[in-house]
């Protein structure tokens, strides 16, 4: 199995289809190359496909009236996007951009949805992929809303920590500029937490590389957005 086809079949909308199955979706994908920083569509642009990132990295934002920009997701290799307005026959309601050069697979919606209608495996990944989808925003519109930005923090690491499944090590893949577009807040306020979370001996911060000492403090922290003590 080629890499593309790998990565086609770790994402969770196609989880469990046979090679066979994964071929004739590879077959529908139409590759599409870009550099750093070009737009990949814009908001209010017909949901004609969705995109896997095959390589790269790619953000999903937002403007508001005054052009200030909010960050809702930055995905990397083996994550989809757009899928949502495909299948609601809605236009885009973000923008996506490349954070770095990137290749992306393209899924034009008419032979996806021809791909469907004879596969119930399918049908049902794409109602859990959705379903999933809308628990993802129902959780970050509660973080944004309702707890201060340590939490925020603290909820994106034990998200990050769980997603990589590297135990209490992970990896920071984007700046703390990006991070703080994601969690609504500025880079100023983000170093400091940071820096505070280190000193309370919650986490320890080397670069981009970071351990969580104490993962019960930490889901605290998430959870009540305050420091204990």
């Amino acid at each position: 199995m080629d890499k593309v086809l790998e990565i086609i079949g770790s994402i969770p909308l196609f989880n469990g289809l046979s090679e066979q199955q994964l071929g004739e979706i590879r077959g529908i994908a139409r590759d599409r190359f870009y550099d750093k920083g070009k737009e990949i569509f814009a908001e209010g642009d017909e949901g004609g496909g969705f995109y896997i990132v095959a390589s790269g990295q790619v953000k999903v934002f937002k403007l508001s009236p005054e052009g200030k920009e909010h960050i809702l997701h930055i995905y990397g290799p083996g994550h989809s996007f757009g899928e949502v307005p495909v299948f609601s026959g809605e236009r885009f309601p973000a923008s996506a951009e490349t954070l770095l050069k990137s290749h992306l697979l393209f899924f034009p919606r008419t032979d996806f949805v021809a791909l469907l209608s004879g596969n119930p495996s399918l049908c049902m990944n794409l109602l859990a992929d959705l379903s999933l989808r809308l628990r993802q925003f129902t959780i970050q519109i509660e973080n944004l809303t309702l707890k201060e930005v340590p939490g925020r923090l603290a909820s994106y690491l034990l998200t990050l920590s769980d997603e990589e499944g590297q135990g209490n090590s992970l990896s920071l893949n984007i700046s703390k500029g990006q991070l703080a577009g994601l969690l609504g807040t500025i880079p100023e306020t983000l170093s400091r937490i940071f820096l505070k979370m280190n000193n309370a001996g919650l986490i320890e911060v080397k670069g981009k590389e970071i351990t969580i000492l104490d993962r019960n403090g930490l889901q605290a922290l998430a959870e009540t957005g305050k420091f204990g003590g």
